[in-house]
């Protein structure tokens, strides 16, 4: 069923006498989010479990930067090497490289920048939202930040965090350039989920031409594209079953690169360690010239999945990634790549062996073991990364900056497992047609440069106001920071942008596309918001209208979806003023997400009753986290009635024992424990309109009320009694879900740009994306849609 209603956004909100009046009625919920301030910390762990993370976090967080050394050195030099000085200064330039950006600036800053475990451009996003008001669609309360996973630090007024704060919050267009940064950022590590497997794949496919230099390098791409079309296929079974081969497979992989790496350095030339002194990288560029400027670009490969390595940080402790990187990954890749060096120094003026550098200098006694591993370990980076592009897009969904996608959980044990079907085979495609299209890995690795190089810079601008706003940082060490970052990556940028007519204009046009499609829906849900924040109706003349509201109160249960936590959504005026009759229990519903990791169940839901009882209206609020699901097995229903039931329960108990001197209410904080929320005095009671709370499980009395008190509670219990009965009625007469269907258009005297955004690419995602009844498995005959046409 549905219901048509066209509204102009230039209707203005009346702000009459009754204003005042609708503001006492909906007050905001802050006493049921309770006062439960408890800033997370990163665990202390034992000596061994943190050995044993860093274990796992090899295969996790570190494929993608240990595959590197498959292309670097053909990349670098793709026409060949005409001086063996040039692979000295190469390897001097990939040595700083890696130590400049992802030792110092990932693993011992960036990674520290965590939200609560989780990496990535929106979970830096996130934390500035925490501590500054620049999310864009302005849903959020102060009574979120009573959750126990809104963590954020204070600064003084007058401080410089303070007057950074106020200068992003002046104007809208700091926010939507915040909003724009952070969309680049994960546009660009989408790409790396297109790109990865591609070079990584195709470089470890390449090693069957080595050993037969007549064969067809078709074949060589036919084999990398049956490897690809394997790993996407294989997508939905999750990472769960086969997860623990990754560590060792990555570990075998780098002591394989570090041993061959040791014997090519002992066998050929062990002068290409004087590379650790910075003076080759100046004689590299006095020599090379602009040439050696574009080489860069083939150099900046050796540091790619370092940003995969802060998206995919999960929940491994930051120590055990600085340990695993700093004892295992750093030795062993500056090892393999001094081996090659040492190779290719010998060997640089055969143009064919420089093509196939690390294949070539692998001894041939184990040659074909080293084959299948780097086979396996391409396998498993691309992996690391089509995994980091589901988890960053989901991310992107709960702040309302991608369309509606189904999201399936592919563990029972980690949160973060996560399987996109849609994603996956938009990937799979773009990943097979860059593989067949460019046939080379030249090609490919100019335009995986140009991917991780922007991210990289996305991520330096948004380190600098998490350095400024959370960190509390110096100005001079903010300064240092962004300096030295800024100095490195603009040196490489500079250098990709020779190659964009060769190859790197790819994950422009791949970063592009998804960017139009991320922000156009972005805009559309802000102006919904905003709609339906302008267009509400005022409570008090709600509740003017009598318990009956004008209409037959039939049994039955109305649970009406609105984006606001505040106020009556215009979807249900518009339901009340249509048809003569509405149900005996009005819920309205907000779902919202916000800009936490994760909101523990027992802090979910909110509930508040709205006027008198005999209106027997209530509000609930359902918050999320961008890490929380909604999946199939969840009744989300089941829940909703559950905590609103429990609402009613203590909503008497407290009446019935508002005279008592003392008493206390329990909620569930954890799992194991219980906290006490708050004490109230007897000499002050809790209204009926006004009463509200998380989840709480009991209560219980520290003093027992006199005896002349025994009839209130009596009273009170038998108040109780009646009206959940008269709610389980309803509740057994039937649910009805109402949702609200606006539909977004653009006015007569728009322009044109702005016509083809919203009247045709947002309402084809809309058309596409899925519904929110499909999100909360709302059965199909209990679904009633109230649709409305909004001009912007």
């Amino acid at each position: 069923m549905n219901l048509g209603v066209e509204i102009s956004e230039e209707n203005d909100t009346n702000k009459g006498s009754m204003w005042v009046l609708d503001q006492k009625l909906d007050q905001p919920m802050d006493e049921e989010a309770g006062r439960l301030r408890t800033m997370y910390r990163e665990k202390t762990f034992s000596s061994l479990l943190l050995l044993r993370f860093a274990f796992q976090s090899l295969g996790v967080v570190f494929g993608d930067l240990g595959t590197s050394p498959l292309y670097v050195f053909y990349n670098t030099f793709p026409h060949g090497i005409s001086d063996p000085e040039d692979v000295v200064g190469a390897l001097s330039l990939i040595i700083y490289s890696l130590t400049l950006i992802p030792l110092i600036k990932y693993v011992f800053v960036v990674c520290r920048a965590n939200d609560s475990g989780q990496g990535g451009t929106f979970a830096l996003y996130s934390l500035l939202c925490r501590h500054a008001k620049v999310k864009t669609i302005p849903n959020q309360h102060r009574t979120d930040e009573e959750l126990t996973t809104y963590s954020r630090s204070t600064f003084h007024e007058q401080s410089y965090a303070a007057r950074t704060k106020k200068w992003l919050e002046g104007q809208a267009a700091r926010k939507n350039g915040l909003l724009v940064l952070v969309l680049v950022g994960t546009c660009m590590v989408i790409g790396d989920g297109i790109l990865t497997p591609a070079i990584s794949v195709l470089s470890a496919a390449g090693g069957i031409k080595v050993n037969s230099p007549q064969m067809n390098n078709d074949y060589v791409i036919l084999v990398a594209v049956v490897i690809l079309i394997g790993l996407f296929s294989m997508q939905h079974y999750g990472t769960d079953k086969v997860g623990w081969l990754f560590a060792p497979i990555v570990l075998l992989w780098f002591l394989l690169i570090g041993g061959i790496g040791i014997f090519n350095i002992w066998k050929y030339d062990s002068r290409v360690l004087r590379a650790f002194s910075p003076v080759y990288i100046y004689r590299y560029f006095k020599r090379n010239g602009k040439d050696g400027w574009t080489s860069l670009g083939g150099i900046m490969l050796s540091i790619t999945g370092t940003e995969a390595l802060f998206a995919d940080l999960a929940h491994f402790p930051v120590s055990a990634v600085q340990i695993a990187f700093t004892t295992v990954v750093f030795p062993c890749l500056l090892l393999a790549y001094s081996g090659q060096a040492a190779f290719l120094v010998v060997h640089h003026g055969n143009n064919e062996i420089v093509t196939q550098a690390f294949y070539r200098s692998i001894p041939d006694a184990i040659y074909w073991p080293v084959f299948i591993v780097a086979t396996l370990a391409a396998i498993v980076a691309s992996q690391a990364t089509i995994s980091a592009t589901f988890s960053i897009i989901k991310q992107a969904l709960a702040h309302g900056c991608f369309p509606r996608v189904k999201v399936v959980h592919t563990s029972k044990k980690f949160l973060g497992q996560i399987y996109i079907p849609d994603i996956n085979w938009i990937l799979m495609i773009l990943c097979i047609a860059v593989t067949a299209g460019f046939k080379n890995q030249s090609q490919i690795g100019n335009a995986y440069g140009t991917a991780v190089v922007v991210v990289m810079l996305a991520t330096t601008f948004l380190m600098t106001l998490i350095m400024i706003l959370v960190w509390r940082c110096h100005w001079i060490l903010v300064v240092i920071f962004t300096g030295l970052s800024l100095l490195v990556e603009c040196t490489y940028f500079s250098a990709v942008l020779f190659k964009v007519d060769q190859g790197g204009w790819v994950p422009l046009v791949i970063a592009a596309a998804f960017l139009l499609i991320m922000y156009v829906w972005h805009y559309g849900s802000l102006k919904r918001y905003e709609f339906e924040m302008h267009s509400k109706v005022s409570m008090a003349w709600l509740l003017g209208l009598g318990p009956s509201l004008g209409l037959v109160r039939v049994p039955g249960v109305g649970l009406v979806y609105t984006e606001l936590a505040s106020g009556v959504p215009h979807i249900f005026s518009h339901f009340i003023t249509n048809l003569p009759a509405i149900h005996s229990v009005v819920v309205f519903v907000c779902v919202k997400y916000l800009p936490v990791y994760t909101v523990p169940e027992e802090e979910r839901f909110l509930v508040k009753r709205i006027g008198p009882k005999n209106f027997h209206m209530f509000r609930c609020v359902a918050r999320y986290g961008y890490k929380d699901l909604h999946r199939k097995d969840d009744d989300f229903e089941k829940k909703l009635f559950d905590n609103l039931f429990m609402f009613v329960r203590l909503e008497a108990m407290m009446e019935g024992c508002s005279d008592s001197d003392e008493y206390s209410l329990y909620g569930q904080q954890t799992e194991r424990s219980r906290e006490n929320l708050f004490n109230n005095n007897g000499n002050t009671s809790p209204s009926i309109g006004d009463f509200t709370m998380s989840t709480v499980d009991s209560i219980v009395p520290v003093s027992t009320p006199a005896n002349g008190h025994t009839v209130t509670s009596q009273m009170s219990s038998q108040t109780e009694m009646d009206e959940l009965e008269f709610m389980n009625s309803c509740r057994d007469a039937g649910v009805v879900h109402i949702l609200g269907n606006t539909v977004v258009r653009a006015s007569r005297d728009s322009r044109f740009y702005k016509k083809i955004a919203v009247d045709y690419i947002y309402a084809f995602l809309r058309k596409v994306c899925r519904e929110n009844s499909v999100i909360f498995n709302v059965p199909h005959e209990s679904l009633l849609n109230v649709g409305q046409i909004f001009y912007v």
